[in-house]
């Protein structure tokens, strides 16, 4: 059963009952109301008629005439139950029906009840009081009153009761179903929006037709969690599709070295071992280089994959100007006189807290890059300073330099902005760069011109991850 309809039901049965319990409680306050009206007047003059006994006077035409008003009739007996006094003679007609007086003559005080005593088949309210006269005699009073009016209004008032409550219980029930589909209208507004939204469709939002009530508070919950959803939804596409690119590049650098292998191993298998001495020494080297080449490519990927795992740091305080001065050294020895690898130091220690041995990893990148894309008699520059608060390591060379367009990508994995340059590498140095300089909260930034050279600096926060008090991600900028 849909919810509004138990709504509605529940409603009208807590209504129905409230009304119900209401109604006969009513009926019984008005019936008593209704039956008063009979049964105080005939107490009254009951009373009334035994205080002209007790006072010794003999009852006159107008005290008989304010005795009998409304209907009352009033019987008088001594002692011995003979009627005294009886205007309409109703005990000698219902003789029978004594029962009344003689409790009040017994008990010696006044008594009640309800008997048929003026016909008509409606009972009557009988009030009996016992006198004595001034002389000593006992006498008893009886005073009546039919119940037939009262009885006829009681049905009436009973009549229009049960209209009333079945009216306000059809109006309840009708009323109950009209408010519950207004407060279940934007739960059926966020089904509808629900239902529209496909599988992985997570941009809507469930709309909020009231934002303080208790619907309003769970649709911005919801809207909240579809927000979550498909920011990690974004997120996980966008890793499968970095997985696959990276997965699909990986392949294709691969490729190379173990095709050349392959078909150098062939050669050695099917005719070079037979004598060719010269082609067998030239083949061996090729598949040792190109066996250094894959091994090198499977260590970076290696390392990249450590680091998207979130491999374990040994962090410490360490000065940079050393890390950049031990790369610098090790930079020109390799480069060998063709370029220019010379160290600035600063006036003082440059520290900072990170991982030694990846930041001198990332110092290696940044100048063999430097080296490579620096022609003959070029000038790379290796500096420490202050940025941001933070301790920062700038390689500047003099080389060929990055366009506008090509500097967003040079830290994608696999990019290479000279892919002509076989010397270029597997294009992961910069990525593996950026992602070290990332795990310790810092960043890297590269700004170059087309055929003027770049510069690439790497900046560490200095007391750790999350210290830097400018922290962006890696902004290359082109000057």
């Amino acid at each position: 059963m849909p919810i509004r309809w138990r709504l509605t039901l529940f409603i009208a049965f807590a209504m129905g009952a409230i009304l119900l319990v209401l109604g006969v409680a009513l009926f019984f306050f008005l019936g008593e109301a209704q039956l008063s009206t009979v049964e105080d007047p005939a107490e009254k003059r009951a009373g009334k008629a035994a205080e002209i006994i007790r006072s010794g006077q003999t009852l006159q035409a107008d005290d008989v005439k304010d005795l009998t008003l409304d209907g009352v009739f009033v019987i008088i007996r001594n002692g011995e139950g003979r009627v005294l006094y009886d205007p309409l003679n109703l005990a000698e007609s219902r003789a029978k029906d004594h029962i009344v007086w003689e409790k009040a003559l017994d008990r010696g005080h006044s008594a009640s009840g309800r008997i048929e005593f003026s016909g008509g088949g409606v009972p009557d309210y009988i009030y009996a009081v016992r006198a004595r006269t001034p002389q000593g005699r006992v006498r008893v009073v009886e005073a009546g009153q039919s119940y037939k009016s009262a009885l006829e209004d009681i049905r009436e008032i009973g009549v229009i009761l049960a209209a009333g409550i079945g009216v306000a219980l059809v109006l309840s029930i009708g009323g109950a179903y009209l408010l519950a589909g207004m407060a279940l209208r934007p739960v059926e507004a966020v089904t509808a929006t629900a239902r529209e939204m496909g599988e992985g469709d997570l941009g809507k939002r469930l709309p909020i037709a009231n934002p303080n009530d208790e619907i309003g508070r769970l649709t911005t919950t919801i809207n909240g969690l579809l927000a979550r959803l498909d920011a990690a939804f974004r997120r996980l596409e966008e890793t499968l599709s970095r997985q696959r690119r990276f997965a699909a590049d990986a392949s294709h650098e691969l490729r190379t070295p173990l095709t050349s292998i392959s078909g150098h191993a062939r050669m050695l298998d099917e005719w070079a071992l037979d004598g060719d001495e010269e082609t067998v020494r030239r083949s061996v080297g090729t598949i040792r280089r190109e066996a250094g080449r894959m091994r090198g490519l499977v260590e970076s990927l290696l390392t990249l994959t450590r680091g998207d795992e979130g491999a374990p740091m040994e962090v410490g305080r360490y000065d940079l100007g050393a890390v950049g001065k031990e790369t610098t050294e090790t930079a020109r020895a390799a480069a060998d006189g063709r370029v220019s690898v010379e160290f600035v130091p600063n006036e003082h220690e440059v520290t900072a807290a990170f991982d030694r041995e990846r930041v001198l990893q990332v110092a290696s990148i940044l100048l063999d890059n430097a080296v490579k894309y620096t022609p003959d008699g070029g000038n790379i520059t290796v500096s420490v300073g202050e940025e941001d608060g933070g301790a920062a390591l700038a390689v500047s060379d003099t080389g060929v330099g990055i366009s506008e367009e090509q500097l967003p990508l040079v830290f994608e994995r696999f990019y290479r902005a000279d892919p002509s340059r076989s010397e270029g590498g597997a294009g992961l140095g910069l990525s593996i760069a950026r992602q070290i300089a990332e795990s310790h909260g810092g960043q890297i930034r590269a700004k170059s011109t087309s055929g003027k050279g770049s510069t690439f600096t790497l900046l560490l926060p200095r007391n750790g991850p999350g210290s830097l008090t400018s922290e962006r991600p890696t902004e290359p900028s082109a000057e």
